[in-house]
């Protein structure tokens, strides 16, 4: 049996913000925008060359949702975006305007650094060292 992370939803305020940041900043793809009626949309986003996990941008649409917008985890780092090339999408991503928190690092796993979505939620972009890679 094979299982895996399709979609994780996200919480926006505006989804064309959503889609101009994540296309632009990180470079993701637009792989759906379908009109659900209702001012609701069905947005998927997905970092370029991956075919399983995606991120579905949901709209706020109650006060409670609105207030966890930037903020899903409590401040604790949210997704970690994987790369095979970290110094070539550090420097696309500082170029397209990314806000980091820090200066990217060395790890024992691996090369890392923090940096925020246009709502403040924070990730991780890493390079994993292949010794550190999960085998399937």
């Amino acid at each position: 049996m094979k299982q895996y992370i399709g979609s994780i939803a996200l919480v926006v305020a505006d989804y064309d913000a959503a889609i101009d940041w994540y296309t632009r900043v990180l470079g993701f793809q637009l792989l759906e925008d379908t009109d659900m009626g209702g001012g609701k949309r069905w947005v998927v986003v997905a970092p370029a060359g991956t075919a399983e996990t995606r991120l579905l941008l949901a709209k706020a649409s109650t006060p409670e949702q609105l207030a966890r917008v930037g903020d899903q985890t409590g401040g604790r780092v949210f997704l970690l975006l994987h790369t095979d090339d970290f110094w070539r999408d550090y420097e696309r991503m500082k170029t397209a305007g990314a806000q980091f928190c820090e200066q990217p690092r060395e790890e024992a796993y691996g090369t890392v650094v923090v940096f925020q979505d246009l709502y403040g939620n924070k990730w991780d972009l890493l390079q994993l060292k292949p010794s550190s890679e999960c085998s399937d």
